[in-house]
C-alpha cells in the first residue's frame, strides 16, 4: 500500500528539483545570451584604442599588454593578423589559428575563452583567470541549500496530516469491525478535522440507533415472554375435556415461540460482543452426546477438545440436531465428531429431501428459509445463522454439503487444541 504522505512528500521534492534545474538553466542561457557579439566588437574597439599601434615596437605592446593584464587579470596574448605572437601576459593561450577565428567566446577548461579582432588586424585573445567559482555555481548551491531547507521542513508536515488520515482510518476500520464505541481525535481546524468530526458524529449516530434497537428487541422479547406463559399455563389447565390435538398444538407454538424469543435474544447478546465472553477447554465429542441424547440421537467419534465458551457450542450443537429432525422427514440422524488435521469437525447428517446447492450458502443467512419451509411455517430463518455465528466467533466454519446417499450434512470446522 502506498502511503498518502510519501506521495506529498515526493511531490514537494519534484517540485524543487524542478523548480532548482529550471532556475540554474535559465541563469546559464541568459549569462550566454548577454555576451551578444556587438559588446564583443564594442570591447575589440575600446581594447585596440589602449594598445599601441601595430607599427610600434613589440616591447611596448609587451608592456601595454602587461599593464592589461594586471588590470583585468586574464591570461592575454597579442597576435599579428597572420598568427605570429607579438606580446603574451599570463599563462599560455589555448591554440590559435587567425585562419579559423572570429569574433567571440567560448568556454574552456580553464574558464572563458574570448577572441577579439582589433581594428588594425590584429588578434587578441584573452582567458579569465578564475580566482573565484562561478556566480552560476554560488546560485545553484544557494537554490539547492533553500531546496533541502524546504525539504527537511516540509516533511514534519506532511508526515503529520499522513499520521492523521492514518487515525481515520483506524477509527473507521474500529467502527466496520463492530466497535461502536470507536472514535477520532478531532485536530486543527482545517478539512481532515472536519472530516474527524464527521466520522465522530455518524458513529454516535450509528451506536444510538444500533443501541435504541438492541433494546427494543430486548424488551419485546421479555414483554413477549409474559403473555406467552401465560398461555402454557392456561393450556396446562385446560385439562382432558379439552382437545388433544389442540392442546398439544397450543404447546408447540408456545415452545417455538419461547425458543424463538430465545434466539433472537442470543443473536442480539453476540452482536453486542465482539469477542467471546470466556474460553476454556471443551470436549466436543462429550458434549455433543450429551447434547444429542435429549433427542435420542447417538453420537459417534473420537473426543477432540476445542477452547471456546461452552454455553455458545451447546447451542451449535442444538440447533443443528433440532434443524436436521425439523427437515430430516423422520429419517434417523447421524452425528460424529473427529479430528481432521489441525480441526475438530463435527457433522450432523440427515436423510431428508436435501437442500438445493443453489441454497446452501443462504439458508444460513437470518431469517431465511427455503420455500418448503416458509410455506409449512416451520422454523424461524435464525437457527442455522446462529450456527455460523457461534462457528466463526471460535475462528471456525460451518458449511452445508449434500450428503452421500441423499439428504443433508452440515459440517462444522473447529480449530482443535
Amino acid at each position: 500500500m502506498q502511503r498518502l504522505y510519501l506521495q506529498f512528500y515526493a511531490t514537494i521534492l519534484v517540485v524543487l528539483a524542478v523548480f532548482v534545474g529550471a532556475a540554474v538553466l535559465l541563469w546559464r542561457v541568459a549569462d550566454d545570451d548577454n555576451r551578444t557579439p556587438q559588446y564583443l566588437d564594442v570591447a575589440a574597439e575600446l581594447t585596440g584604442a589602449l594598445l599601441p599601434d601595430a607599427t610600434a615596437p613589440r616591447t611596448d605592446q609587451q608592456r601595454a599588454i602587461e599593464g592589461l593584464q594586471r588590470k583585468l587579470r586574464f591570461d592575454i596574448a597579442l597576435y599579428e593578423p597572420d598568427g605570429d605572437m607579438i606580446a603574451m601576459a599570463g599563462k599560455p593561450p589555448p591554440r590559435f589559428e587567425p585562419m579559423r577565428a572570429r569574433t567571440g567566446w567560448r568556454r574552456g577548461p580553464g574558464g572563458p575563452n574570448f577572441v577579439l579582432q582589433l581594428p588594425d588586424g590584429r588578434w587578441l585573445v584573452a582567458r579569465q583567470v578564475r580566482e573565484r567559482p562561478n556566480p552560476i555555481f554560488w546560485i545553484a548551491a544557494a537554490l539547492g541549500l533553500v531546496a533541502v531547507a524546504v525539504a527537511i521542513a516540509s516533511f514534519p508536515v506532511v508526515r503529520g496530516l499522513g499520521r492523521r488520515l492514518e487515525r481515520l482510518k483506524a477509527g473507521v476500520d474500529r467502527l466496520g469491525g463492530g466497535d461502536l464505541s470507536a472514535r477520532v481525535k478531532v485536530e486543527g481546524r482545517d478539512e481532515l478535522a472536519a472530516l474527524a468530526a464527521s466520522f465522530n458524529r455518524s458513529a454516535e449516530r450509528i451506536e444510538e440507533l444500533v443501541a435504541a434497537h438492541r433494546l427494543l428487541l430486548a424488551n419485546a422479547s421479555h414483554e413477549l415472554r409474559t403473555p406467552l406463559t401465560r398461555i402454557s399455563v392456561a393450556a396446562s389447565l385446560l385439562g382432558d375435556a379439552a382437545d388433544p390435538k389442540t392442546r398439544e398444538s397450543l404447546k408447540r407454538d408456545v415452545a417455538e415461540l419461547d425458543q424463538l424469543i430465545e434466539q433472537i435474544l442470543l443473536a442480539s447478546r453476540l452482536e453486542a460482543l465482539p469477542t467471546l465472553e470466556r474460553r476454556e477447554p471443551v470436549d466436543l465429542l462429550a458434549l455433543a452426546a450429551e447434547e444429542a441424547s435429549h433427542y435420542d440421537v447417538e453420537v459417534d467419534g473420537e473426543p477432540v477438545t476445542v477452547s471456546g465458551d461452552r454455553t455458545l457450542l451447546r447451542r451449535l450443537v442444538r440447533n443443528l440436531v433440532e434443524n436436521a429432525q425439523r427437515y430430516g422427514g423422520g429419517t434417523p440422524i447421524e452425528v460424529s465428531v473427529k479430528r481432521d488435521s489441525d480441526c475438530a469437525v463435527l457433522e450432523v447428517t440427515d436423510r431428508g429431501p436435501g437442500v438445493p446447492e443453489a441454497e446452501r450458502q443462504r439458508i444460513f443467512e437470518p431469517f431465511y428459509r427455503m420455500a418448503g419451509a416458509a410455506e409449512s411455517g416451520r422454523g424461524s430463518g435464525l437457527g442455522l445463522a446462529l450456527v455460523l455465528d457461534i462457528a466463526r466467533r471460535h475462528s471456525g466454519d460451518a458449511v452445508c454439503l449434500a450428503a452421500e446417499g441423499g439428504g443433508s450434512c452440515f459440517r462444522v470446522d473447529l480449530p482443535a487444541t
